[in-house]
């Protein structure tokens, strides 16, 4: 997929997602979740807006400097010994 093919279809999903958020904004009213979402969205927008034009074969690398291996072996038990869980929060 083009790099423009991907801006437009993410643009269209935008569209889509705004148009989500202004019959949620009809429901809810002016509530601090609506804005929060509405403010999501404008920035999401302005994002797409600064992207500009990608650089020709660019393709982004990772350092393997920062490539962070994580390994399979169960965690030390140990190192939960004075968490909460979530059910004794609860109760």
């Amino acid at each position: 997929m083009a790099a423009q093919d991907a801006v437009g279809s993410a643009r269209e999903a935008l569209t889509l997602v705004a148009a989500a958020v202004s019959r949620i904004r009809n429901e809810y009213g002016d509530t601090l979740g609506v804005r929060r979402l509405t403010a999501d969205v404008d920035r999401l927008t302005e994002a797409l807006d600064d992207l500009g034009e990608p650089q020709p074969g660019h393709r982004p690398s990772v350092d393997p400097r920062d490539i962070v291996v994580i390994p399979d072996a169960p965690y030390d038990e140990s190192m939960w010994q004075d968490a909460e869980s979530e059910t004794q929060r609860a109760q």
